[in-house]
């Protein structure tokens, strides 16, 4: 029996004011012996649920409560600094506690928000019912008036105050267990005489913030990254010195022997308190049925009145629908189907475009009520992938709508059902393995470069495989050995292994919304979003769900802005209105885009590596598209070659065993989704839905011991219930195992598929307006826009720079007239330096008045303080103004002329209107003076249109150096595709640089820069910035040797030498960089280019058509004799050759016209 409970203990869910995670904190508690546990974070409720579910998990009785900041006055009062609150520890006595507790929270954050979320005494009064109270630590109203202003009696008055609004039994003087405290005894001693008198019963509390005495140091450092400093600054407040651990109740009993009911008190709350919470019983919002209707009748229903629009009610049809029906309706799931159908029927009906990710496109029932935008029967998708009777998770319909109207979508559900019920859900960003390190190096004082060194050598983690330092540790030679060698390291890694995981701060999920059927906070505490005023649950989304209201998905998804801007566009520009939901899978020049590559802003088609695979694919159907996306990155990439030549050659399709045709023939007898995975074990093996998915979610863990028993579950089912011959049993085995962690579920790969297909159907059917679309959707992005334009290019669609008589505010679509081609046109607002206000003004001047007939008459007619010399300047040099047919280098000269003649105007319009002769014909001169200047060329135009548009867009500086060398150069946007550490040839006009000095003091870079494909950032370390330095001016065309990063996702390039590019020099060092051609070869200036990385002449083949081509590969080798290496890539297998060649463009052209464009690279 405990002689002790701890009431008052913070978690990590205080933020960066509390150590222990939930987890570690009851398992501690349960060890020491503790029967009970309260968790009181500051002022808010975060870590309530999984508090409670994990102390009922270990045998430990919750107390669930907070430490409430209290305004000294009104909550509403916010004029008085920032230490304007008290500290009260409340703790919920029973279920209306709990309620209160959740009213508490949420009106902090919602009405007394001032730097923390404060309550008043007013709401204490309110909602004191079922709730247990005490004075909390030094900050607490009490021990401050005690302490600090010395005023007992003042202190008395408090108290009897507080225990008139809690009740006599409901409210308690708090002792602190802090001997070291300074202070800390003498207000414990005043509360015992304040008890005496006043008859008010005390406890005894430690105020936890860690676990273990030793853990004092990382809280210390949690302090130190809240408030941005760092341990050694002595004026800063610590933690040190003083024991805030979870303490032993042996421990705490020996200090408070001279007060024993302080200690029994503790034991009494704990016996009090009997909160009983009902979890996982899902409730709805209302929803608005028909007189005399269920819930399930009104489903059933709405399926049966819109399915025959759909197709033909088949008995497979019908069977399917009314499989799905009992179904949902026995999990009494009904109401959710109707409330997201009724907020994706608004979004459809408003022009908000919608698809779904995930595997809610396998039921009927959603694609008959709009939800989804596949036919699962046409699709062959397994609605139990999605929801089965027996499953214990609730249906998961994740919606995305196009990003740029999500939150009209919102607003509507919240308008629908009430603010008070509508709120987006919580996360917390935590500190993960690198953050954790650079958090602590920061919060140590350890410099930059040696914290990011650290925090670089931990490996990034994998898909569902979350990377941890200890981990790190045991994977990472290098690491281990920084960690045992060095002390620095040693210190830091290990205090970073004591905040890992620790929440950090709050903020939104991306996409998690819930609708209440009354308010939010008769199930959880709400907030307002941390710097906003979104409401939102302080439970994050597994406990919202576990308190009893369903997460709905509202995602945003670009591409869907993108369709939806194209689809207006069209209808705008040639008055043709698209159903995109209708269009026909069978678009042929839709598939000969994609075939030749054309994939620039195509939903998930676009991209180098992505590229190359359409291209050898020739893709012909909607199940083409859908296998890309479901095998090309994270899938199983491996697979790629196999279900090309599968494609192509129709004949070598096979399947292991006849049964999986029935589910495989849409990916050619390749599993290819994790659909198929489970579709074997059930078909093969005798697996029910439930099994398989739990077959699914183990494959996915990856755990040793646990594959062995599903291989033998799975071999054993195979054998006796599949009757699979063995070998058979053993290859399919083979397939399974490495696919199952990282495969695509079908309905997530058909309807992202379905969103891939038309993009691109109205990229080939409709360009300029869908290019159009693109640019709209991508205007803030400046890496984007440049690589969208060049692709505008090749299509052969001219973009131009802003024009006052043609610009809208965001880039449009300018319908050919008076003999123009259609074309694309940059919007106002998309200048720097001009300002939307005076864009506007120009923009709504010109729609209400017509176009602007001359320079005068568009100076005259734009009467804003705003066209002042900086916005005019602006104009001017980007050439918005050259529709007049003035050279930009004579206006700019004479831009004080331009002032000066809008003054003249301005002023004569003020006169005339104060004049008697208002109505006279009196003017000033009505042409500009424009006196002779030098004109612009166009190098200066162009770094005009950079400096003020942010990309070049008449012209690329480094266009005629791409097509000098690009035999050569390695488009930069083709880096995120290759392998790592690989070397490359790049080149193109620096962007930017930022000289550095290291910790040893040698100066590197960073530096940018851009091709007419895109951008990409170099990093010069110290031994190639000595050699190069002269290299790096922005503006400055370079060419670059480097290699690409070794991290995944890291698209830096590793720079070995540079060379300044100009007319005269670009076409030799073209001959100087191929391979072997000279003595200055790249084998002896980039001497890690030898053998052992594979340098060489690497050649694309099928190993379907290899026997075929073999003979005359060889032959072509044989003519160009050499020494370097030559190498095959077999279905993605490197394979090295025994040729060596001469490395010519003569042998790369024979080899091409054998194996196919882009499978020769040198």
């Amino acid at each position: 029996m405990s002689k002790f409970i701890h009431l008052h203990v913070h978690s990590h869910y205080s933020l960066l004011d509390g150590l222990p995670k939930i987890d570690e904190l009851i398992k501690t508690a349960k060890k020491r012996g503790f029967e009970a546990l309260a968790l009181t974070d500051h002022g808010n409720m975060y870590g309530a649920i999984e508090f409670y579910e994990r102390c009922h998990k270990e045998g430990i009785k919750p107390i669930l409560g907070m430490e409430a900041y209290i305004a000294p006055g009104s909550r509403f009062d916010k004029t008085h600094g920032d230490k304007n609150y008290f500290h009260l520890l409340l703790l919920a006595k029973n279920y209306s506690g709990y309620r209160n507790l959740m009213k508490l929270s949420s009106l902090g954050f919602l009405e007394g928000f001032y730097y923390k979320p404060r309550l008043d005494k007013e709401l204490l009064r309110q909602y004191h019912d079922g709730l247990i109270a005490s004075t909390a630590c030094f900050g607490g109203e009490i021990p401050h008036l005690l302490r600090r202003e010395n005023n007992y009696d003042k202190a008395k008055a408090a108290a009897l105050e507080y225990r008139d609004i809690f009740g006599p039994k409901n409210f308690y003087l708090e002792l602190q267990d802090l001997p070291a405290l300074e202070g800390q005894m003498e207000v414990n001693n005043q509360l015992i005489k304040l008890s005496e008198e006043t008859g008010i019963p005390l406890i005894v509390t430690r105020d936890v913030h860690y676990l273990n005495q030793e853990d004092a140091e990382a809280q210390d450092i949690l302090s130190c990254i809240q408030g941005g400093r760092t341990l050694d600054e002595s004026d800063r407040q610590s933690m040190m010195g003083v024991d805030y651990s979870l303490a032993s109740d042996e421990e705490i009993a020996s200090r408070f022997k001279h007060v024993p009911q302080a200690l029994e008190n503790t034991l009494k709350i704990a016996e009090r308190v009997n909160v009983t919470l009902e979890l996982n019983k899902w409730n709805f919002a209302k929803v608005d049925l028909p007189e005399g209707k269920t819930v399930d009748e009104h489903l059933r229903d709405q399926v049966y009145e819109r399915l025959p629009q759909l197709m033909e009610l088949t008995e497979e049809v019908k069977k399917r629908a009314d499989y799905e029906l009992e179904t949902i309706a026995k999990k009494g799931y009904s109401p959710y189907f109707l409330i997201v159908a009724d907020y994706v029927g608004y979004a459809r009906a408003h022009g908000i475009m919608e698809t779904t990710r995930g595997s809610a496109a396998g039921s009927l029932v959603s694609y008959a009520l709009g939800v989804t935008t596949v036919n699962p029967l046409f699709f062959k998708l397994p609605f139990e992938r999605f929801l089965t009777i027996h499953r214990p998770s609730p249906p998961d319909i994740d919606a995305d709508f196009a990003d740029d109207r999500r939150d009209d979508v919102i607003a509507y559900v919240t308008q629908k059902y009430g603010a008070d019920k509508v709120a987006q859900i919580i996360t917390f960003g935590t500190m993960m393995a690198r953050g954790a390190v650079r958090d602590v190096g920061r919060a140590l004082g350890y410099s930059y470069s040696f914290c990011d060194q650290v925090s670089k050598m931990i490996p990034m983690g994998a898909q569902g495989f979350h990377m941890t330092i200890a981990k790190a540790l045991e994977l990472e030679p290098e690491l281990k050995e920084l960690y045992q060698k060095n002390p620095q390291a040693q210190r830091l890694l290990d205090l970073a292994q004591k905040v890992e995981g620790c929440a950090r701060h709050s903020s939104v999920h991306a996409a998690g919304v819930v609708i209440s059927p009354t308010p939010l906070t008769d199930f959880m505490p709400v907030q307002t979003e941390t710097g906003g005023d979104k409401i939102i649950t302080q439970y994050e989304f597994h406990a919202v769900e576990k308190a009893g209201l369903l997460k709905m998905d509202f995602l945003g998804l670009r591409n869907l802005s993108i369709l939806g801007h194209a689809v207006e566009i069209v209808e705008k520009t040639i008055g043709q209105k698209i159903d995109i939901y209708k269009i026909s899978w069978d678009d042929a020049k839709t598939y000969e885009m994609l075939s030749r590559g054309e994939t620039v802003g195509v939903f998930q088609l676009s991209g180098s590596g992505m590229t190359r695979y359409l291209k050898e694919l020739k893709p012909s159907s909607i199940f083409d598209i859908m296998a890309m996306v479901a095998l090309f990155r994270p899938g199983p990439m491996e697979s790629i070659p196999e279900y090309i030549r599968r494609k192509l050659h129709p004949e070598t399709i096979d399947y292991l065993d006849e049964r999986m045709k029935d589910y495989m023939d849409q990916s050619l007898g390749l599993i290819v989704y994790q659909d198929d995975v489970l579709l074997t074990a059930i078909n093969l093996a005798g697996y029910s839905w439930e099994e398989a998915d739990k077959f699914r979610k183990a494959m996915g863990k990856k755990i040793p011991e646990e594959m062995a028993k599903q291989k033998e579950k799975f071999v054993k089912g195979c054998r006796e219930y599949g009757k699979v011959p063995e070998l058979k049993i053993h290859r399919l085995w083979e397939l399974i195992e490495p696919f199952a962690a990282y495969g695509f579920n079908k309905a997530h790969a058909a309807s992202y598929g379905v969103v891939a297909y038309q993009t691109a159907y109205l990229k080939a059917n409709f360009p300029i307006q869908y290019m159009t679309a693109i640019l709209i959707a991508e205007s803030g992005d400046i890496d984007k826009v440049p690589e969208i334009i060049n692709e505008c290019e090749k299509m052969g669609l001219k973009v131009l720079p802003p024009d006052i008589n043609e610009s809208f505010k965001n880039f449009a679509m300018i319908s050919p007239e008076d003999g123009k081609e259609a074309h694309i046109r940059f919007g106002l607002n998309g200048i720097k330096n001009l300002g939307e206000h005076i864009a506007e003004v120009i923009y709504r001047e010109r729609k209400e008045n017509g176009k602007y007939q001359s320079l005068e008459n568009f100076l005259q007619r734009v009467k804003d303080r705003d066209l002042n010399k900086k916005s005019l300047e602006s104009l001017i040099k980007c050439g918005a103004l050259s529709c007049f047919d003035f050279d930009r280098g004579l206006l700019l000269s004479n831009i004080e002329n331009l002032l000066s003649f809008t003054r003249e105007h301005q002023e004569q319009s003020v006169s005339r209107q104060n004049s008697l002769f208002s109505g006279s014909t009196i003017s000033l001169s009505s042409k500009v003076r424009l006196e002779a200047a030098p004109l612009a060329i166009e190098a200066d135009k162009l770094i005009w249109e950079k400096e003020l548009l942010g990309v070049y867009v008449t012209a690329h500086p480094f266009t005629k150096y791409q097509q000098i060398m690009g035999s050569v150069l390695t488009p930069l946007s083709h880096l995120s595709a290759l392998g790592r550490k690989q070397w490359v040839v790049v080149g193109g006009v620096i962007d930017s640089t930022k000289k550095k000095i290291t910790r040893s003091g040698k100066p590197m870079m960073f530096t940018t820069i851009q091709d007419t494909s895109g951008s990409l950032e170099l990093l010069v370390f110290p031994r190639t910035y000595e050699t190069t330095k002269d290299a790096w001016v922005d503006g400055q065309m370079v060419c670059v040797v480097g290699r690409t990063s070794e991290q995944e996702g890291d698209d830096k390039l590793f720079v070995e030498r540079a060379y300044v590019l100009n007319e005269a020099n670009a076409a030799a060092l073209t001959k100087q960089l191929a391979i072997n051609s000279g003595e200055h070869s790249l084998r002896q200036y980039a001497p890690q280019l030898a053998e052992e990385n594979n340098l060489g002449v690497e050649i694309t083949v099928l190993a379907s058509e290899l026997k075929v081509q073999a003979d005359a590969i060889k032959d072509i080798l044989r003519k160009y004799p050499g020494e370097t290496l030559v190498y095959l890539l077999v279905d993605g297998k490197k394979i090295k050759t025994s040729f060596k060649v001469e490395a010519k463009l003569e042998l790369k052209d024979s080899l091409v016209k054998i194996t196919g464009t882009e499978t020769v690279k040198f």
